[in-house]
């Protein structure tokens, strides 16, 4: 089931970022977050108090979270888009997480779909979201959904650290004609 998170799920959305950015540093970083900077837990709770956090609970385990809004950040606007909409038309998928261990089971499809739905409930007639460009398990998940790439960026995350990210987009009323 996906809802809205709620207090009680934050140290589960916590120790996901934790275990993935220990994963990742282990082994190979996929999504370029960097420990202690980003997502951090005042990023769940940022996003929780805005009511934009949700989570996959299945069994009573949070398996995976995401915020949605619609926030694009200053570099969206210099993208060349295919499918224009006005801000309130743009649904925005930030930071769609599992700990390592809950990958390959779907769960990443699940979150899209989810996505699509509010998206659709909320009048909106685009997603987008960015990923980094070395993200391959992200662009698979996208691109199987439908998603396009719409250009490539180099940003700076709070003067912290850069990214060089690819911005996507999935055009929801061309899959309603497609259906």
């Amino acid at each position: 089931m996906i809802r809205l998170a709620t207090p009680q799920d934050i140290d589960a959305v916590e120790d996901s970022y934790l275990r993935l950015l220990a994963h990742e540093a282990a082994t190979h970083s996929y999504t370029n977050w960097k420990p202690g900077i980003y997502p951090v837990r005042q990023d769940a709770l940022s996003a929780l108090a805005a009511g934009t956090l949700y989570v996959l609970e299945e069994e009573g385990q949070i398996c995976a979270s995401m915020i949605l809004n619609q926030h694009q950040a200053e570099a969206y606007a210099e993208m060349p888009w295919q499918y224009p909409a006005e801000p309130e038309q743009v649904l925005v998928i930030h930071t769609l997480t599992m700990a390592p261990e809950m990958s390959g089971k779907g769960y990443g499809s699940q979150m899209v779909r989810f996505a699509k739905e509010e998206a659709r409930r909320r009048g909106c007639i685009v997603i987008r979201l960015d990923t980094y460009v070395g993200n391959l398990p992200a662009q698979r998940l996208y691109a199987k959904h439908g998603f396009r790439i719409a250009g490539r960026k180099l940003v700076s995350h709070h003067g912290l650290f850069d990214s060089e990210l690819f911005y996507l987009e999935c055009d929801l009323n061309a899959e309603e004609e497609r259906g």
